[in-house]
């Protein structure tokens, strides 16, 4: 480090040192004044660009048409699917018969199968019970109850499980979702304003068929807090909530896979 001596010489220095500084200063401050306006010009032109997208197509229709597209896309898959499925299954069940009659140990686990398959779901049944009907809050006016956003005025996810849930409670033997067998594995999901089971679309109004006591079963979606919460809302804003008792109703027998890859003892 040099010693600092007073005198013209040092103030000499100074001034050639800021002299210099100033110089430089100069040259970077183009490429910023040049820069920052070209980027505020670029961003000005995709916040309009983007405007005026959102402005002239109507962005969450075009979403809805799209899932409406690929639900019908992966509906057709499905189709195909069990189309291509069924022979081979026919296929497999008789082979597994013809080889039962010569090998007894085929034959006693088809025994032992066969006495499980009326609890799995796997065999049609008959007798009395009690369908749900479920619909969306329809008004021909279009004008919807005060204070009601859309989404009030539709069946959910939650309000389907909830009844299936009040009913198996209920001491329901077997049930059907819009004709269609349910057993243990199966889900039941909504996209948009349409309910998937076993990978097929349905639209509202819903209908939850049980086999059982109707009286349990009715008394059972009558304690539970997810149907309750569904009353409340078809009083407020007239969704469609409805039971049947039936003297005599059948389900059909589960024709989809029995693959489970996890579960869980309840607690």
């Amino acid at each position: 480090m040099s010693e600092y001596s007073p005198g013209p010489a040092s103030w000499r220095n100074v001034y050639g040192h800021l002299r210099q500084a100033l110089r430089r200063r100069p040259a970077r401050r183009p490429g910023w004044a040049v820069g920052v306006p070209v980027i505020a010009l670029a961003a000005g032109l995709l916040f309009t660009t983007s405007a005026t997208s959102a402005s002239d197509v109507p962005l969450r229709e075009d979403r809805q048409l799209q899932l409406a597209d690929l639900i019908e896309e992966r509906a057709n898959r499905v189709a195909a699917a069990e189309a291509e499925v069924a022979p081979l299954e026919a296929e497999v069940a008789a082979l597994t018969e013809a080889l039962a009659g010569a090998d007894a140990p085929v034959l006693a686990e088809q025994d032992r199968a066969a006495e499980h398959r009326e609890a799995a779901g796997f065999s049609a049944l008959r007798g009395p019970g009690l369908t749900v009907h479920l619909d969306d809050a329809l008004r021909p006016d279009g004008v919807r109850p005060p204070g009601a956003e859309p989404d009030d005025l539709l069946v959910h996810q939650e309000d389907v499980q909830a009844v299936v849930n009040a009913l198996w409670a209920g001491g329901a033997e077997a049930m059907t979702i819009m004709g269609e067998r349910v057993i243990a594995t199966s889900a039941v999901l909504c996209v948009g304003p349409v309910l998937l089971l076993h990978g097929r679309p349905y639209s509202p109004p819903y209908e939850i068929t049980a086999i059982g006591d109707p009286a349990a079963m009715s008394d059972a979606l009558a304690g539970s807090s997810g149907v309750q919460v569904f009353w409340e809302a078809a009083d407020a804003y007239g969704l469609g909530y409805r039971e049947s008792v039936e003297e005599d109703v059948s389900v059909p027998a589960y024709e989809g896979t029995s693959t489970l890859r996890s579960g869980q003892v309840p607690r």
